[in-house]
């Protein structure tokens, strides 16, 4: 059974591999218009436009998510960091300057 199982896997991963990148079909009119606009321009050829826009977008989704998820981690530092805070504690550090000069003590 181990053997099937593992045995299906490589058959899968070589078929992926062998039938990945091989096609790709633009059915939408606007979509080929447009990669075919940016191929004349940059006289590139379409995979190479097509191409590089898929990473320019997959690089901008990649940058969003990652700061929504440094974000979020901050902001769980920061509750952390507040639950574990003493109810008197303030911002207030005038004890650390000079009243007259306003420099630090």
């Amino acid at each position: 059974m181990a053997f099937r199982t593992a045995f299906y896997h490589i058959c899968l991963k070589l078929y992926q591999e062998a039938a990945m990148g091989t096609e790709l079909t633009i059915e939408s009119e606007e979509a080929h218009r447009l990669a075919s606009r940016l191929s004349d321009l940059t006289g590139e050829s379409l995979d190479s436009v097509v191409t590089k826009a898929l990473r320019n977008a997959l690089a901008d989704e990649q940058r969003i998510r990652d700061r929504a998820a440094l974000e979020a981690d901050l902001l769980a530092i920061a509750a952390e960091i507040k639950a574990n805070m003493p109810d008197d504690v303030t911002s207030d550090h005038s004890w650390l300057y000079d009243d007259e000069t306003g420099l630090p003590r």
